[in-house]
């Protein structure tokens, strides 16, 4: 079921997240970016006046600086909410929880990303797994890059009736490569110090019976992170039959060491020259010729491009929140169409 008016959607902060939300708003036939709020008056706000993007100060002290920058700004987030039907909170850890009563005030739906607690919203997601409850809902959150890749591969199994339980190790990227020249860690590995780390629990919060346990650490490096994972099945099965089992599910695409996809690095300059928007990854990309089925047992390794695994899951929940299509499947249909995505990154088809 769909509705013929375009959902206005508002994209509160304009930072690694945001700025591609926003993009991807743009690039939806059902939706209209009616502006982007931040407070700051640099080039990352000074890109989206190139881009002719609506700008507005989402703290009104701020307005009167950024103006002396040069941006235009329209007016104070208020003025921007007014305007909007959804607003997605791409703030800073803590400040979008912050954000929340403002946003009821102003009788707006709200969408977070995954630094905000659950609590928050009380309701977790990651479209393949629970469209249908986000329905009408006020507000939901969209779980952190890890758990959207660990809730996509792992439901791929629980829907083909193969997962029994699954032990996760998490190589994560030190901080995002725009940061890297005030943060992150050089020349060593940071064990996260609980087990589990927070993204089998926050899994938990999507699909609450997922047996799953997640290690991590923390590497030096700033781009992607990197899942290896070892899964119990309930029964033994060919290799053959967990391929089609993610072949099946959407927003998982294989790549291959045969190819040449030998390390991360290699998956980044392969969006490149496939011309992604800022060499964009949106899509888990599974290494195909590295699953290994041995009896029950299987082993796979994964990459999780962090600053656009989670744009596809605000596009579908910005639906889901408006009520302007009931079906997940057609909306994933929708966003992925849109977006270009694929489910294997070198086949001449999408799949």
């Amino acid at each position: 079921m769909t509705n013929s008016k375009k959902i206005r959607v508002a994209v509160n902060g304009y930072g690694v997240i945001g700025k591609r939300v926003a993009d991807a708003v743009r690039a939806q036939p059902d939706m209209e970016l009616v502006g982007v709020g931040d407070v700051v008056s640099d080039y990352r706000v000074k890109a989206a006046v190139v881009l002719d993007l609506p700008i507005y100060a989402s703290l009104p002290e701020k307005a009167d600086e950024m103006r002396v920058a040069g941006i235009p700004v329209i007016g104070v987030l208020d003025d921007l909410l007014a305007q909007a039907d959804v607003v997605v909170d791409c703030t800073p850890k803590g400040i979008g929880a912050r954000n929340l009563p403002r946003y009821r005030a102003a009788g707006v739906k709200a969408l977070y990303q995954g630094g905000e607690k659950h609590s928050l919203t009380g309701h977790s997601f990651v479209a393949q797994a629970n469209y249908e409850t986000a329905l009408g809902r006020d507000a939901t959150r969209i779980v952190s890059c890890n758990t959207t890749s660990t809730v996509r591969t792992l439901l791929a199994l629980k829907d083909a009736g193969l997962l029994k339980k699954a032990r996760g190790v998490l190589v994560r990227r030190a901080t995002d490569p725009w940061e890297s020249d005030h943060s992150g860690i050089m020349n060593t590995v940071v064990p996260e110090p609980h087990i589990p780390s927070h993204q089998g629990p926050d899994a938990q919060t999507v699909v609450p019976d997922l047996d799953v346990v997640t290690i991590a650490a923390k590497a030096s490096h700033t781009q992607t992170h990197n899942h290896y994972w070892v899964v119990e099945m309930t029964r033994e099965a060919s290799r053959e039959e967990v391929l089609d089992a993610f072949h099946a599910a959407p927003r998982i695409a294989f790549i291959r060491m045969s190819d040449g996809v030998v390390a991360l690095n290699s998956t980044i300059e392969l969006m490149k020259d496939l011309g992604r928007p800022r060499g964009d990854m949106w899509e888990v990309a599974l290494w195909e010729d590295v699953l290994t089925v041995q009896g029950k047992e299987l082993y796979y390794t994964y990459q999780v491009y962090n600053e656009a695994i989670v744009v596809p899951e605000n596009i579908d929940a910005i639906r889901a929140l408006a009520g302007t299509v009931t079906d997940g499947r057609e909306s994933i249909r929708m966003t992925d169409e849109a977006l270009g995505m694929r489910g294997d990154f070198l086949s001449l088809g999408l799949r």
